[in-house]
């Protein structure tokens, strides 16, 4: 490894599938699913029978100090959690604040706190409300707080760019490695906006899955009868760190963030452009920063979300780049964490590099996958070395932000 290099080494999460980054792993491998039906039960929420959603499979707020967590939002306590956890993988490091930075992305940020204070408003009036009501809805709070728990006084950064906010945080982090303005980032995503308007106004713009009989089969990428996401919260942080600054202290190494590339469709505010000229700009400046051709990648973890146009775009981006690929799509068991999306994907990545495996895709059965998806849609736990994944996110707006991920070719012992 040359100093210029970005190594991960700090894993932390919290998703639908499990409170931490083992158990999310584990379900993952094991094929099952983290979506549950009725999310909605018990609230005020007419309209939303058996509304099908990804929640997170522990409360965030049970392992913070109860005073703490009531002044937190959901997403802000989901980063906290995932932090705590990145940051003790990666062993507690001794690092100048002044070279240390936090970059969480968010979709939307507090949502769930603006809802319920304008709710308590219109109810009881202004001297009901909430004086950490901005605090805890801003979108820069995760960032923030994460700089202020760890004295991250490099920076504090929010990417905001819908689907695609982890993954841009994570590129963001690694260039400000390289730059030379870090030694070590604490770098991810979060997202805690299952709420009744949230799914409102994604089921009037026909964006969800009408397949909701049974939630753990709702989520169906690439699948020929596919109809579209399933919501979903949670968090993932990833440590990002100099590798000369990782070997100096002994730290353990999972595997290596070798490339980033973003790019933008200038094309519509919803739909990817049909050309895919975008998504493959992304990719191929990601490959280009790695410094590896496009033969050399393993497997892609795609973006794939389960809308029937988004889906059909990504693969035939991937189709025009790779091939006949080998893909896998996380989101048929995860669902869609929306701007955690590609900071979990991003360290499902990480993880499939580190320990030789590519996790299967739910849900392809019994439809079997679309004839137009001419990808290697893997529904099996493949296990075979991993050299380099590419994992995709785009989001809404034409955000098309891809990472490569590769081994750690000088693993360090974990040190105690």
């Amino acid at each position: 490894m040359t100093a210029t290099e970005v190594v991960v080494t700090g894993l932390g999460a919290i998703t639908p599938l499990g409170g931490d980054v083992g158990s999310t792993w584990e379900a993952l491998l094991a094929g099952e699913s983290g979506l549950r039906g009725d999310v909605f039960a018990g609230q005020q929420a007419a309209g939303f029978p058996g509304t099908v959603a990804g929640t997170m499979a522990a409360d965030p707020a049970a392992t913070l100090p109860p005073v703490r967590a009531r002044r937190l939002d959901r997403s802000q306590q989901a980063a906290l959690v995932a932090a705590a956890e990145a940051w003790a993988d990666a062993g507690t490091p001794q690092v100048d604040p002044d070279r240390l930075a936090s970059a969480i992305g968010t979709g939307i940020g507090g949502v769930g706190t603006l809802l319920k204070e304008d709710d308590r408003l219109e109810a009881s009036g202004v001297r009901r409300v909430s004086p950490r009501t901005v605090p805890m809805l801003m979108p820069n709070a995760a960032a923030a707080l994460i700089s202020i728990e760890y004295g991250a006084r490099a920076g504090s950064y929010t990417p905001v760019s819908a689907c695609s906010s982890g993954a841009e945080a994570l590129a963001l982090g690694a260039r400000l490695i390289r730059a030379g303005e870090a030694d070590l980032v604490i770098a991810g995503g979060t997202e805690a906006a299952i709420t009744p308007l949230t799914v409102a106004g994604f089921t009037q713009a026909r964006a969800l899955s009408r397949e909701t009989a049974d939630p753990a089969s709702a989520s169906r990428p690439f699948a020929a009868d596919r109809s579209g996401f399933v919501l979903s919260e949670g968090a993932a942080v990833l440590v990002l760190e100099s590798a000369g600054h990782a070997a100096a202290r002994g730290a353990h190494v999972h595997a290596v963030l070798a490339g980033a590339g973003i790019a933008a469709d200038a094309h519509h505010i919803t739909a990817p452009a049909a050309d895919g000229a975008g998504q493959i700009s992304a990719m191929r400046k990601a490959l280009a920063q790695a410094g590896l051709a496009p033969g050399r990648i393993s497997h892609v973890n795609a973006h794939a979300t389960g809308t029937p146009l988004g889906d059909a775009a990504e693969a035939r981006a991937i189709g025009k780049l790779l091939g006949r690929a080998a893909v896998t799509a996380p989101k048929a068991a995860l669902g869609h964490l929306f701007g955690a999306a590609g900071a979990i994907e991003a360290l499902i990545a990480v993880l499939s590099v580190e320990h030789g495996v590519i996790p299967p895709t739910r849900n392809l059965a019994p439809a079997g996958a679309d004839p137009e998806i001419a990808l290697d849609v893997v529904t099996e736990r493949r296990e075979a070395p991993q050299e380099a994944v590419l994992t995709n996110s785009f989001g809404f707006g034409g955000q098309n932000v891809s990472l490569v991920v590769t081994g750690a070719r000088d693993r360090a012992p974990r040190t105690a």
